[in-house]
């Protein structure tokens, strides 16, 4: 029996995607086929699998096996990706050993590369406490490493960005000193690299300001739960309020 979905559809975004999933392999708690059946009660008719994976993982094949094997029993598109972090200011990516098992590389930047170091959230705050940098440098040094990032990764496969931006927020910077010469460097690197740019029902990211500011600038923009839980997949109050 084919069932029928209501397309819905808030602005730019189509609220029947879900862009970004975990599931137990990775940071998530549940299995492949029961994010699915959750996808699918939440009327999705497109999930993307996007568990953390990086150089040391030796589950890929296994995980996208359990995606492939999930296609026969639903009628939603199913996307094997793969959320990697970028770690050098080169864009340098934590890429696992094999992509040919993914269709999309979610890129995440969850520390700074700074001097020869990832500062995270904690110490991106200390730094700043202490005049080491100042707001405007973060912003600066975090949108030019999430562009080389995302040049990087679409090299290989479809590239989307996750939780843009979020660092700042984590650092207590507000993403106002992210002016427009930044949003149109992010902005054409995106539209270059066709990087679609997830907005975050779980990290509250992007900003309704920078949801608004990448929108104007054509960039094509995704809902992403990033579910930990699959009572949560496909669920949106945030994305309805951007």
């Amino acid at each position: 029996m084919v069932v029928e979905r209501e397309s819905v559809v808030v602005g730019a975004l189509d609220l029947t995607v879900d862009a970004h999933v975990h599931t137990g392999f990775a940071s998530g708690r549940d299995a492949v086929g029961v994010v699915v059946s959750a996808a699918d009660r939440a009327g999705l008719r497109s999930l993307t699998f996007a568990d953390q994976a990086g150089p040391e993982t030796g589950w890929l094949t296994a995980y996208a096996d359990a995606v492939r094997r999930a296609r026969h029993r639903t009628e939603l598109t199913l996307r094997v990706a793969a959320e990697v972090e970028v770690i050098r200011p080169d864009g340098w990516l934590a890429l696992p050993s094999d992509l040919a098992q993914l269709d999309a590389l979610s890129v995440a930047v969850s520390a700074l590369p700074v001097g020869g170091e990832l500062l995270d959230a904690r110490q991106l705050r200390s730094a700043l406490d202490a005049g080491a940098l100042t707001p405007e440098q973060v912003a600066e040094q975090l949108v030019e490493t999430t562009v080389k990032g995302i040049e990087r990764a679409s090299r290989y496969v479809p590239a989307q960005l996750a939780r843009p931006l979020a660092l700042l927020a984590q650092a207590g910077v507000d993403d106002g000193v992210v002016g427009p010469e930044m949003v149109a460097a992010l902005a054409s690197a995106c539209r270059t690299t066709g990087t679609a740019v997830e907005i975050s029902e779980a990290w509250r990211s992007p900003s309704a300001r920078m949801v608004n500011a990448l929108r104007d600038a054509a960039v094509t923009l995704v809902p992403a739960s990033d579910a930990r839980y699959a009572a949560e997949v496909g669920r949106w109050q945030y994305l309805r309020r951007v």
